[in-house]
């Protein structure tokens, strides 16, 4: 980690002080690295650190608050750092009202489809986003179908259930807003009863819900944080769960049968358990 925290250093073109890991860091490595001239600035590796740094980027144009990119290479990405001394809970409403802001991003161009200019990766497990003419296609493909090679033999008679049922489930061509793609409480700063920063995105255009389905995923988010973003529209409990088990399938892949259960709880939730 110090061979990281210097090279961050150096991409500022200042000299190493002192660093210590931030929490979290299942996927990458996250560090609070201090300067000898007084900076104090967040280094991370990643799957990718240039990618990552147009996130937040794209993500920052809206106004939502995310961490300043300083500097970036092919190894490591050097952001501002933010205050995140603070919990969730009082400040749901706060992240509805960023994630509406976060939501009236469109694609370039302001073309109706759905996925990202780039392929992605959370840790070892790739993330494809190529660019599809209808959200039920960008879902059941890059979001569903990926994982059936992955996942034993009657999980994927499942999937492949639902994937098959998608067109049915899921508005054909919804506004494709820009998500944040990877929304829980482990990826939002908070300090002084605000949200401060929206970090480690997995951003592409789609259905908005995809981010409010997913904040619940380990969390129980408050009526205010779905009263400040806007009313729900009918059915979105079986939509919910859709977006909900991408989350399912890549903790599944990544950690285990742990997430068994909630990968179950899901499908249920879709109709196919």
């Amino acid at each position: 980690m110090t061979r990281l925290a210097r090279h961050g250093a150096a991409l500022l073109g200042g000299q190493l002080w002192n660093w210590h890991p931030l929490q979290g860091g299942d996927l990458a490595q996250t560090l609070l690295v201090y300067l000898n001239d007084g900076r104090r600035v967040v280094v991370k590796n990643g799957p990718d650190p240039m990618a990552e740094a147009t996130m937040l980027r794209t993500l920052g144009q809206t106004g939502a608050p995310v961490p300043e990119v300083l500097a970036v290479d092919g190894d490591a990405l050097v952001l501002q750092y933010l205050p995140a001394d603070g919990p969730l809970a009082p400040c749901w409403g706060d992240l509805g009202r960023v994630l509406a802001q976060v939501h009236t991003g469109r694609p370039p161009e302001g073309a109706t489809r759905y996925g990202w200019g780039t392929d992605y990766a959370l840790g070892t497990l790739p993330v494809t986003n190529a660019w599809t003419d209808t959200w039920p296609r960008f879902w059941a493909e890059h979001r569903i179908g990926v994982h059936l090679a992955h996942v034993n033999i009657d999980l994927a008679h499942q999937l492949e259930r639902l994937m098959h049922r998608l067109p049915d489930l899921l508005p054909a061509t919804p506004a494709p807003s820009l998500l944040h793609g990877d929304l829980w409480g482990g990826n939002v700063l908070v300090s002084a009863r605000r949200v401060t920063g929206l970090i480690d995105p997995c951003c592409h255009y789609g259905h908005a819900e995809v981010d409010l389905a997913t904040a619940g995923v380990f969390d129980r988010p408050a009526a205010a944080f779905f009263m400040a973003h806007g009313p729900l529209e009918a059915g979105y409990e079986a939509r919910f769960a859709i977006y909900r088990l991408w989350i399912a399938l890549v903790h599944l892949r990544l950690f285990g049968a742990t997430y068994r259960p909630l990968v179950a709880h899901c499908l249920d939730g879709a109709g196919v358990g």
